[in-house]
């Protein structure tokens, strides 16, 4: 294990037009952030120049060359406390003459890499190309360095790229806005890649455009170790590089990852993915769909009891899918009398139920596929009888005792619109969530029986935010499942048999304020909540779900190290 890395993030306001006084500003900030101890030093996106330019006339006066004499300027700072830099600056091509949002990192000797921005937020094309060099990771003397920018990271690609190139920490410069910060797409990412997290966010505003702040040093656990609400100064931390291990990569399942290079949302798809008449898309509509929180008993019978119980109130309120945690049928596994095949009697009795209630249940079971496997499943049971069965993917150190790992992901279409199933640890791997939105799933229904990290609370910001965005306290800020939800532009409706866990259902939009969702916060419960799968009168989607606007702006050309498994297949 390497020594500590005292590091630090730079929390800045730049002015438009005024590069000279940006610069002079950062290198009194690094400076000072340097003779204090730090050796890694994170500055905002765009940090010399300002953010909000309205086309490359415009920015033409702006932009140099890396490296640059910007560049050289950073390189003797970072000589004379030998100490590393990220700068973030309007690069312009010298060969092409193309302009990028770059991310520079610079060392005692000078610059060692750069990072062009490779998803562009709504503002970058005005001026910018897309990023053309991929997600690199640079071996330094503190570690292993990957650069992120703003928008990037909104993508589970960018940050698992760097994760699989045993990224120490990820150094993710922004601009970002519209929520309170730290944001919890910055805590995802060091979580689910088991890496740290340095954030140098801007704060103030740029031409109407109100920014967040938040500047952090984030952990592998997703625990935000220091960080700054507001106003220009340094946010100090602390890292132990190689002290996190591998984690939740070494359990990743890259040879059923393949659709990950596609990208199914090119298209219209409303076109899509009714070509050849295969799997059109179920027509959209208004529905209410349902979670159940309880922890399962060993005996069917009781469980069967608390499954009537919640699927008659779940439809006395309107809904029209359940969903329910792990195992809750069985219980947990205890013996192989523990698992029962799919001609179980409990399995027609929730046939019966489902029939009698017009309703459409996920229940999770230990099932006997009646050829010696056992399976850790989850059954989708409909009115009509049962559609499918997906068996977990990702099994945890408990499930591994017993269960066989699934094979195949399951999708299906009900009347509330196209459902995908995960189960529990699914969760902890951004590559399944993404691969059921990829095949045009509505809806991911999750049984759970985890605790997971989290949730992580905060203590509202005084930055100006525009109404409706929060700005108070929240004792839900970060939930792992509310980030699945957003990034794949679905409905997660997770629930969860460890009761210190939060069930709920998530909506496919993070931005959107108030947030669409319902959570059940007592020990056991039910939450239901409306949700619209359903379009205007137009040729092409016009609600989010259906758009998937997150999953549209991937670049599968850069994510075949995704796909790779232990051999270099």
């Amino acid at each position: 294990m390497k020594e500590p890395v005292s590091v630090a993030a730079i929390q800045f306001e730049p002015t438009q037009f005024r590069k000279e006084d940006n610069i002079l500003r950062l290198l009194a900030l690094a400076g000072e952030a340097a003779s204090n101890g730090a050796r890694l030093i994170v500055m905002p996106e765009m940090g010399t120049t300002g953010y909000c330019w309205m086309d490359r006339e415009e920015v033409a006066g702006y932009v140099e060359t890396v490296p640059g004499a910007t560049t050289d300027r950073f390189g003797l700072l970072a000589a004379r406390y030998q100490c590393y830099l990220v700068v973030g600056l309007p690069e312009v091509d010298a060969r092409s003459g193309l302009y990028y949002n770059s991310a520079v990192l610079i060392g005692p000797d000078g610059v060692i890499g750069k990072h062009r921005k490779t998803h562009p937020y709504i503002s970058e094309p005005k001026w910018a190309a897309n990023g053309d060099l991929g997600h690199q990771v640079f071996p330094t003397p503190l570690g292993n360095i990957a650069l992120l920018i703003c928008m990037d990271i909104h993508f589970i690609e960018t940050a698992r790229l760097a994760g699989l190139q045993d990224a120490d920490v990820i150094c993710h410069i922004s601009n970002w806005l519209a929520e309170r910060t730290p944001a919890p797409y910055w805590i995802n990412r060091a979580y689910e890649n088991d890496c740290y997290l340095i954030e140098s966010n801007r704060w103030g505003r740029e031409r109407g455009v109100q920014f967040s702040g938040g500047s952090c040093i984030i952990e592998p656990n997703g625990h935000i170790q220091s960080w700054r609400d507001t106003g220009d100064g340094i946010v100090s931390g602390l890292l132990h590089p190689g002290a996190q291990g591998r984690g939740l990569l070494a359990e990743r399942r890259p040879e059923l990852y393949k659709e990950l290079m596609t990208n199914t949302f090119m298209w219209n798809p409303l076109d899509f993915f009714g070509l050849y008449a295969a799997r059109p898309l179920p027509e959209g509509k208004r529905s209410h769909i349902a979670v159940g929180q309880f922890e399962p008993d060993d005996d069917i019978n009781v469980n069967l009891s608390r499954i009537g119980q919640l699927a008659a109130r779940a439809k006395a309120q309107g809904a029209e899918l359940l969903t329910l945690p792990e195992l809750c049928l069985t219980g947990k596994y205890r013996a192989p009398a523990s698992a029962i095949t799919l001609r179980h009697a409990s399995v027609g009795a929730l046939m019966d139920l489902c029939a009698r209630l017009r309703l459409y249940l996920v229940a999770g079971m230990v099932e006997d596929d009646g050829d010696g496997n056992r399976y850790n499943s989850a059954l989708l049971i409909g009115p009509d009888g049962l559609p499918g069965v997906y068996r977990k993917i990702h099994l945890t150190a408990e499930d591994k005792t017993w269960a066989t790992r699934g094979s195949a992901w399951k999708t299906f279409d009900i009347p509330c619109g196209r459902i995908g199933l995960l189960i529990g640890h699914d969760l902890d791997f951004p590559e399944a969530g993404r691969i059921l939105a990829m095949r045009g799933c509505d809806i991911i229904a999750c049984p759970a029986a985890l605790d997971l990290p989290g949730p992580i609370d905060h203590p509202g910001t005084s930055v100006p935010h525009d109404y409706p965005i929060a700005t108070g306290a929240s004792r839900h800020h970060w939930l792992l499942t509310r980030v699945r939800a957003g990034e794949n532009n679905v409905y997660l409706s997770y629930a969860n048999a460890n009761l210190s866990g939060l069930s709920g259902i998530f909506g496919p939009d993070t931005f959107a304020w108030p947030r669409r969702e319902a959570l059940v916060t007592e020990a056991r419960g039910l939450a239901v909540l409306e949700i619209d799968t359903s379009n205007l009168d137009s040729a092409y989607p016009t609600n989010v779900v259906r758009r998937k606007d997150l999953v549209a702006m991937r670049q599968p050309h850069y994510y075949q190290p995704l796909i790779q498994v232990a051999g270099g297949e």
